[in-house]
């Protein structure tokens, strides 16, 4: 018989964040909660829409990427069976009683463009200002790991094509959170342990290694 490990919460969260994870990505609670956010669909609460955007996105990579389509040929056979069908559509429904076709008004909305431009403006800024703060130089460590990731990031980005790591940036983002919050405790639990093993043998080089470097006679003597 299968036996299942539990682990309990006392080890800290990812990230060292105190909200839900829900809360974290942007979610909104009260009255806002019936008003579909980036929260809700990353966290799979409207599996239609994410699976939508999951769907849009891996026939997006297959056609341009697999199927190796150019974007022009394909938005040029888009609107001509667009344009075929709805040429059809209203011509057919005077004969068949059908309603007459309507461009959804989501798509022509100008609320709903400002606010996707807001949005990313605003995700844009947070961005710049958090590199930002880290390039000043105030916290090292930081700055040390930022530079290390990105260089590991255009590593990883050399190997892939633009729209692979587009796609793959999609697919980890519309799967990874919603697995982290179904298995948080156990993923804290194993971020946690591999954190303090990590700190014990960062310990051990720096009295083992980096300690025996002979320094400057203007250097401070370890404590």
């Amino acid at each position: 018989m299968a036996t299942t490990m539990h682990y309990g919460h006392s080890a800290p969260r990812l990230f060292g964040r105190e909200r839900t994870l829900h809360a974290a990505l942007g979610g909104r609670r009260g009255a806002d909660t019936h008003r579909l956010n980036s929260a809700d669909i990353i966290l799979w609460r409207d599996k239609r829409a994410s699976a939508a955007i999951l769907g849009a996105a891996t026939a997006a990579w297959g056609l341009f990427e697999v199927a190796e389509f150019h974007l022009l040929t394909l938005v040029c056979y888009a609107a001509m069976i667009s344009m075929l069908v709805f040429f059809i559509w209203n011509n057919a429904s005077s004969f068949f009683n059908l309603p007459v076709p309507r461009i959804p008004e989501t798509l022509l909305s100008e609320r709903a463009t400002r606010q996707a431009i807001q949005d990313g403006h605003r995700r844009l800024s947070r961005v710049v200002e958090t590199l930002y703060d880290i390039a000043c130089g105030k916290d090292i460590k930081m700055f040390i790991l930022t530079v290390l990731s990105l260089y590991i990031a255009s590593v990883i980005a050399d190997c892939f094509s633009s729209l692979t790591l587009l796609y793959l940036v999609v697919l980890g983002t519309m799967t990874l959170p919603a697995l982290y919050e179904r298995y948080d405790s156990e993923v804290d639990h194993l971020v946690a342990r591999g954190v303090h093993d990590l700190r014990t043998h960062f310990a051990d080089m720096d009295s083992g290694v980096l300690r025996k470097i002979p320094r400057g006679a203007g250097a401070a003597a370890p404590k």
